[in-house]
């Protein structure tokens, strides 16, 4: 049996329900974070899938490479954001964080 686009494109589809999921029922920032990660990866995962199997070229993976940066980069700033939040609040909670302002 071979594997093919719809093969990729449920994993993909499965992918972005775990991230949606988790984004909606997690309360802590970080578990937030994890939900973005993986949607990210689902719409990474369709870039290249679609780029094998439909359009052929190389325009998927340099998406691809783009979102691993963006990635990357949000998860390094969000991360020195949660860390000020707790310094400034005492917990990542998302749910406890009413006022912003200090």
């Amino acid at each position: 049996m071979e594997i093919g686009l719809l093969h990729y494109l449920t994993v993909a589809a499965v992918l972005f329900g775990f991230g949606l999921f988790c984004i909606i029922t997690r309360r802590h920032a970080v578990g937030i974070l994890l939900g973005v990660e993986l949607i990210l990866n689902a719409a990474a995962l369709n870039f290249v899938a679609f780029e094998h199997y439909v359009a052929g070229g190389t325009t998927g993976q340099v998406f691809t490479v783009f979102i691993i940066c963006l990635a990357a980069s949000e998860a390094a700033i969000a991360l020195a954001i949660v860390l000020q939040v707790f310094r400034a609040h005492r917990t990542i909670v998302a749910d406890q964080i009413q006022d912003m302002k200090h």
